[in-house]
């Protein structure tokens, strides 16, 4: 995923957040629907994120330096997973407590036409909002499936923004429910109930966020098509004799560290050695142009020794 196709998503639900947290707001104070105030605070906690994914961007484009010699690609793991835990802490958990608290101590609504109005203009923005995300996902998708690809992405913007989308809509329905049948009953319980579903949903998508997050932040290796590239490349080398191990991990979402051990022949000399740890770098970088830092280590291969051990240099 391009910088620009995240930022364009980002900035499209930022957007629409804004103006959905604002009409939201003056809903409840008409209305006193819970609902209307979990969601208020939802949006308004969707537009902190979304600052915070668009701020997590700038801040890893620095230059690296010598506090952080690779860079600081990893910036945007930190924002994503301090994004969970606002949407965890902030909406979560507050939308339960409101929901919690207005069932136990219900009340009917004031205006009630005003907070369905608006939520149903707020389920035509956010339904925008995801349309805009799933079509830049669908750049960098290729033929994973929409599960697959929030578990396997290295770019945490877009996995972000389509959950918080997808989460968003979800919570919509949810208030929309929990109005209408407050509306249609007179009992403001449904509120209520519909603004701990909305807490419930905001804690789950949290916790998946988080956790998926989390993965990227410990560092995760190549994917298993980009690894079998970069291992056909080192072993379809001329110059190489084995491929003794392969270590590969992330150092941001387009920015992949490469370390290998390889055997060359015995009598290879120093010289040869150099342009031989080259060719094959450029081999690597040629087949996975995200292996932007690779670390070749050389050695030689000793035929009696694998015999013994199985493909076993000597050390």
């Amino acid at each position: 995923m391009s910088a620009s196709g995240g930022s364009k998503a980002i900035i499209a639900a930022l957007a629409a957040n804004l103006g959905i947290a604002l009409t939201k707001f003056i809903a409840f104070l008409f209305s006193g629907s819970s609902s209307m105030l979990a969601e208020s605070v939802h949006s308004a906690a969707d537009s902190g994120n979304q600052l915070l994914l668009l701020l997590g961007g700038r801040k890893s484009r620095k230059q690296a330096d010598r506090a952080h010699p690779f860079g600081y690609g990893r910036e945007r793991y930190v924002y994503a997973f301090v994004v969970s835990i606002i949407l965890f802490s902030v909406g979560g958990v507050f939308a339960l407590y409101e929901g919690i608290e207005k069932i136990n101590n219900p009340h009917p609504l004031e205006v009630w036409w005003l907070p369905m109005l608006v939520l149903v203009i707020a389920i035509g923005l956010e339904g925008f909002s995801l349309r805009t995300a799933i079509g830049e996902s669908n750049h960098t998708r290729g033929s994973l499936s929409w599960l697959q690809f929030i578990r396997r992405a290295k770019a945490p913007e877009l996995p972000v923004v389509l959950l918080e989308d997808t989460a968003a809509l979800l919570g919509l329905v949810f208030a929309f429910a929990g109005v209408g049948l407050t509306v249609l009953t007179g009992n403001g319980v449904w509120d209520g109930i519909g603004t701990v579903f909305i807490g419930a949903l905001l804690v789950l998508v949290a916790v998946i966020l988080g956790i998926e997050t989390k993965s990227l932040l410990v560092g995760e290796g190549a994917t298993d098509e980009d690894l079998v590239k970069i291992e056909n490349a080192i072993t379809s080398s001329p110059e190489v004799e084995h491929l003794v191990h392969l270590k590969t991990m992330y150092l941001g979402p387009e920015e992949m560290l490469v370390g290998a051990k390889i055997t060359l022949p015995a009598a290879t000399t120093l010289t040869d050695i150099a342009l031989a740890i080259n060719a094959v770098e450029a081999r690597i970088r040629e087949a996975v142009p995200i292996a932007r830092v690779i670390y070749l280590e050389p050695d030689v291969y000793a035929p009696s020794v694998a015999d013994a051990t199985g493909s076993a240099p000597v050390e």
